[in-house]
């Protein structure tokens, strides 16, 4: 198996659709479906279920995806040895969702003004792991949001933004302005897969256990999210700066706590490259609110 198919595999398998699937590996539908019908050839096995809404995994797929990621994960950290063996300065960054978008354009000019020596790798995480891969050494770095499990983390916040629910347009609770939780009670609410950080969980849950509303699709990432909300009506939350596709719409939750942006790194791996970032990030979110 070719990592580039296994790369392809782990997309599609996470966004559910090739072509969304395409437009985050910055190709095209054709040659992506393509290499999937390669690997399922290659394997002899069928990975995939195809609709017209999107694809499915099989359970052979579901084997593979989970597979795919340790092998995945395993050799970019292989890379980061070998790069940091043979003498060149490589800083990774891991991102989760909206993390790195809104002021990714001042922050990269910055540090690259600051750090033109310095290359930069990034490294999308999904729900699963709200510190993208720092525990396990994968990141140097993180732009994520808290709550989570900080044992052994440090962290700096750049920005604290308020949450709302994510609703149909049609929805009966949409333009009726501020909600409170106790207003979703009785609405299908998402899932976070099993083995997310608890604290993460607890947040993201409304602080209301799973098994005392009725139980969503189980999503990783927020595209997932958004899309059961869009094609099922589910109830999801989402700091009020996402961008939301036609059909959807926030209200602002009164009774949620803030979602702090922060930059994060483990304390013990903390270097003085590590600092200039952290503080480089500090200063572009501040600027960028005045």
């Amino acid at each position: 198996m070719e990592f580039r198919l296994l790369h392809y595999f782990v997309a599609v398998a996470e966004e559910r659709h090739f072509g969304r699937a395409a437009a985050r590996l910055h190709m095209t539908q054709p040659p992506l479906s393509r290499a999937i019908k390669q690997l399922e050839t290659d394997l002899g096995v069928v990975l995939l279920h195809r609709s017209a809404t999107g694809v499915e995994l099989t359970a052979a797929g579901n084997a593979l995806y989970t597979e795919a990621r340790t092998l995945l994960e395993q050799a970019e950290q292989a890379r980061t040895r070998v790069t940091a063996a043979a003498g060149a300065v490589t800083l990774t960054v891991g991102t989760l969702a909206d993390s790195a978008e809104e002021a990714g354009t001042r922050l990269a000019a910055t540090f690259r003004r600051h750090h033109p020596e310095v290359s930069i790798r990034f490294r999308e995480a999904d729900f699963t792991d709200p510190t993208t891969g720092l525990r396990n050494g994968l990141v140097d770095v993180a732009l994520t949001r808290s709550p989570f499990d900080d044992t052994g983390i440090s962290m700096r916040m750049l920005r604290s933004d308020q949450v709302g629910v994510v609703l149909r347009t049609d929805d009966p609770l949409a333009g009726r302005g501020p909600l409170r939780l106790a207003d979703l009670a009785g609405r299908p609410w998402f899932q976070l897969p099993d083995g997310t950080d608890p604290i993460w969980r607890d947040y993201w849950n409304g602080a209301t256990p799973v098994g005392e509303r009725p139980p969503g699709p189980v999503v990783r990432t927020v595209n997932e999210c958004l899309q059961a909300v869009l094609w099922n009506g589910m109830v999801g939350i989402a700091p009020l700066t996402h961008a939301l596709p036609d059909g959807l719409t926030f209200a602002p939750l009164t009774d949620m706590p803030p979602s702090p942006l922060v930059v994060a790194w483990a304390t013990a791996r903390e270097s003085p490259l590590i600092r200039s970032f952290t503080q480089i990030a500090v200063n572009t979110y501040r600027s960028a609110r005045t």
